[in-house]
């Protein structure tokens, strides 16, 4: 099933062009149902497997500190992904929770920020540049055909040849109908993340696609047939889905090799929290 990006209000994922770094903004005061907004944001960033997430908390009211175990337990998400995630907070050194964040996260490698360009800048300099592949595309009818080329490059560079054909097919799906709706310029990027790919497409579009029931071919018309791309997409990939971006959104899928199944992560609520002792994780 397709991951969607949407929660809250109160929290804001925002993407990279080429799916590199994601962003998460909490705002608002911590109670329960901004902790299950914010774990279920969570979840979906680390379902896209971004290569870095910063998480936003300049605008949180949070003087005690609850949300920390929160932040804790992303911390530990991020390290168990393949390759790791890398994770860092932004927060205010005015705020009350960056001294406490900065006493019991450091310990836990939590790396802290004061704004968001700090982050970005500490990040940039880490990101592995060889493991990924970008390309920028019109919406011409030869972008399909462009992008399954990309995808072929990359197989063959990283020896990743039995991912190649699924990986050209889900590809041209995912650029086929960007083409067809968006209408606009595009970005294709092909990552390598551990033993599988991750496939993105950003154009400038920021609704969302959504899976259609598939439809008849109409008389005389016998390709013209609804449908059929993202029950493709959802067939083949391991996980996809779409966030949003500045200028639009990105949509991703995930591919493993077949002896692996990509899960998204559940972050539950840790014991020791008292706020959320008898919450469960949102599905």
């Amino acid at each position: 099933m397709p991951v969607s990006a949407a929660c809250l209000p109160d929290v804001r994922i925002e993407s990279d062009v080429d799916a590199a770094v994601a962003l998460l903004a909490v705002r608002g005061t911590w109670n329960r149902k901004l902790w299950q907004a914010a774990t279920c944001a969570l979840q979906k960033c680390f379902a896209e497997h971004p290569e870095a997430l910063i998480v936003d908390l300049s605008e949180l009211d949070d003087p005690a500190g609850l949300s920390l175990p929160t932040w804790l337990e992303a911390r530990h998400t991020a390290a168990l992904k393949d390759p790791p995630v890398q994770l860092a907070l932004c927060i205010p050194p005015d705020l009350p929770l960056a001294d406490r964040v900065q006493r019991l996260g450091s310990g836990q490698g939590l790396p802290v920020h004061a704004k968001v360009r700090q982050a970005r800048v500490a990040i940039a300099g880490r990101l592995p540049m060889t493991d990924r592949l970008r390309l920028s595309l019109g919406s011409e009818p030869d972008a399909p055909s462009l992008a399954r080329n990309l995808v072929s490059d990359a197989c063959l560079l990283w020896q990743m040849r039995s991912l190649l054909h699924p990986a050209r097919l889900l590809m041209s799906e995912l650029v086929t109908n960007a083409v067809e709706h968006a209408r606009s310029r595009l970005v294709v990027t092909v990552g390598r993340r551990g033993r599988g790919l991750h496939l993105t497409v950003a154009d400038e579009l920021s609704t969302p696609p959504r899976l259609v029931p598939l439809t008849r071919p109409r008389r005389g018309l016998p390709l013209d047939e609804r449908g059929l791309g993202l029950q493709t997409v959802t067939t083949i990939a391991a996980a996809w889905g779409t966030l949003p971006t500045r200028s639009g959104k990105i949509v991703w899928a995930a591919l493993q090799p077949r002896d692996e199944i990509l899960r998204p992560h559940r972050l539950p609520p840790r014991n020791d929290d008292p706020l959320h002792r008898r919450a469960s994780a949102p599905r």
